[in-house]
């Protein structure tokens, strides 16, 4: 049920419908709610109301804190002594993608992932979660030197020309563009994390894979061509739409231009 004074999802839909939301999309959605007055599960249940039983939502699910390499790692230990981060680390759990919350991806994102019938993906640090039927097949790949490349749900999303739906957020959040790192060839650089084993232990793997940078992405975004996306309102606040192709190509030729 809607909380008091939020829309009920079917409310909801034509506002999604003027933004470009249409039956059988696959969607990959990034969403701050705190200024729009709309609950969790009311815009989960719109949003799958309006893509309807063909379409497919996802959503970053990630896991920064699950490494000791990780800007929010070294947060959490900032003022320990060398003993006491030492213990945090050992404590640390293993990535478990039916219960580990995602960290930071807002209150959608977790909706979606504890929804009934619900899927995630498998990396330890950036996995993906997805409702609808073709959420296997977008989750299914996702290895471990693939944060968020060819080989995991965002290259799968690409491939299968999902739409990014975008609301109240910037582009600095735009986790397509980070494809565009792999397509350019983007310096490598060494992660860790904690990873379960068969027999319910524990250890700690360490890795390589592309440095992700998003520090340009509102450049990036701000340089967006006219009439790609489409706009509109949801809760009072701006919500837009675009193709994953257009923006990861975008990306591509904006990165090859102007960094170095």
């Amino acid at each position: 049920m809607a909380e008091s004074g939020t829309p009920a999802p079917a409310r909801l839909v034509p506002s999604l419908r003027a933004v470009g939301v249409r039956p059988g999309m696959t969607l990959l959605i990034h969403a701050s709610l705190r200024s729009t007055g709309l609950h969790s599960d009311t815009l989960r249940d719109a949003l799958l109301e309006a893509v309807g039983p063909d379409g497919t939502l996802v959503v970053p699910a990630f896991t920064a804190g699950n490494s000791d390499t990780s800007d929010l790692h070294r947060a959490r230990v900032r003022g320990m002594t060398p003993e006491q981060a030492a213990t945090f680390r050992a404590d640390m759990p293993a990535f478990d993608p039916a219960c580990t919350p995602s960290q930071g991806m807002g209150r959608l994102a977790e909706s979606i992932r504890t929804a009934p019938g619900a899927v995630r993906s498998a990396h330890p640090q950036t996995s993906f979660a997805a409702i609808g039927p073709r959420a296997e097949e977008l989750l299914d790949r996702h290895i471990l030197t693939s944060h968020l490349g060819e080989n995991s749900p965002l290259g799968a999303l690409y491939r299968v020309a999902a739409h990014v739906l975008m609301i109240d957020v910037d582009f600095d959040v735009c986790t397509a563009f980070h494809l565009a790192e792999y397509r350019t060839k983007a310096p490598l650089r060494s992660y860790r994390c904690v990873v379960g084993l068969p027999d319910g232990g524990k250890e700690w793997t360490e890795y390589e894979d592309v440095q992700l940078d998003e520090s340009d992405f509102g450049a990036i975004g701000a340089a967006f061509g006219w009439g790609v996306e489409q706009k509109g309102q949801l809760g009072g606040r701006p919500a837009r739409l675009f193709s994953v192709r257009a923006a990861v190509d975008h990306a591509v030729e904006w990165m090859t231009e102007k960094r170095r």
